[in-house]
């Protein structure tokens, strides 16, 4: 079809990109890939049926001796605590742990770099964090995801498979990082969503400002509390557990709060009604991305036969 509307191809090909850089991706599982309340191995067997996705798995075990290398070696511990500091001086940006767990942060996402490049891959995810990264790295998983996400990655916690393919496509077709999170109970068209890892650059380019503090559950180490734009308009993804039917919400931050859960909160406005959002969601996680991109997602998802319900 030939038109007259540079947005109407603009739209299509941005989905056409995100769709065409998905499939196939590669993705390291450190302590291998998992799904929210689902039985062992069923959810990443359905993504590398439906997304082939390539998951290289890599052992705590691996990693865990990695890190002590690591920490043996002082170039390595010394660029670390300076790449440490240097953050610490960016705009907006406030210690509220200790020093410590930063540089720990920073010295487990030179290792994480270090796999991805010898995987020959972009993509990352970690299962079982607080049982496995905080005894080996003495730091939490949280602030290095966060900073891999800056730095155009894409790097998710838990290992959750059920949710991370929307956050490759929401990622590829928007070029921006993507906030993978908990949501809670929909009421009076507002929900809170949080989790205690996030990208700062959501938008693409600017760094929000972020408070360094310790991650929420263990109340330890360093987690980063992402102050995101109040107003902006982001694009939610909920998928199910059996890659069949995606469920996609239109939402504007409309708050920042700072409650007694995950550390990076948005309470998110939305045009649906509260009991039919509750009622039609599906699996647990969502993706959570800055920016409209409902209609790239569906039009993708057609070629891929998952359902696109849009609320």
């Amino acid at each position: 079809m030939v038109i007259d509307s540079q947005e109407e191809l603009k739209w299509r090909l941005r989905a056409l990109c995100g769709l065409r850089n998905t499939p196939g991706a590669k993705i390291i599982a450190v302590g291998g890939p998992d799904a929210r309340a689902q039985p062992p191995g069923v959810v990443p067997k359905l993504v590398e049926e439906k997304w082939k996705f390539e998951i290289k798995t890599i052992s705590c075990d691996e990693l865990g001796k990695l890190i002590q290398e690591a920490k043996r070696d002082r170039k390595t511990v010394n660029e670390g605590r300076q790449a440490a500091r240097d953050y610490l001086k960016l705009p907006g940006t406030r210690l509220e742990t200790d020093l410590s767990f930063v540089e720990n942060a920073f010295l487990l996402e030179k290792i994480l770099l270090a796999l991805m490049k010898s995987a020959g891959c972009r993509a990352i995810t970690i299962n079982g964090c607080m049982g496995t990264i905080m005894p080996l790295a003495e730091t939490t998983a949280c602030l290095t995801l966060s900073l891999l996400n800056d730095a155009g990655y894409l790097a998710f916690c838990e290992s959750d498979f059920v949710v991370i393919p929307s956050g490759v496509l929401l990622s590829n077709i928007s070029g921006k990082p993507v906030f993978l999170n908990d949501p809670t109970y929909p009421h009076e068209g507002i929900i809170t969503l949080a989790h205690c890892t996030a990208p700062r650059r959501m938008g693409g380019r600017q760094m929000e400002p972020a408070r360094i503090l310790t991650h929420f559950e263990s109340d330890y180490r360093a987690a980063p509390r992402v102050e995101m734009s109040r107003g902006q308009v982001v694009t939610n993804i909920i998928p199910d557990f059996v890659s069949r039917r995606w469920v996609g919400l239109r939402g504007k931050i409309e708050d920042a709060p700072f409650m007694p859960i995950c550390r990076s909160q948005i309470e998110v406005s939305f045009e649906a009604d509260s009991r039919e959002l509750a009622r039609r969601m599906p699996g647990f996680h969502w993706m959570t991305g800055y920016g409209d991109y409902l209609k790239e997602v569906g039009y993708a998802l057609r070629r891929v036969k998952i359902s696109w319900e849009q609320l």
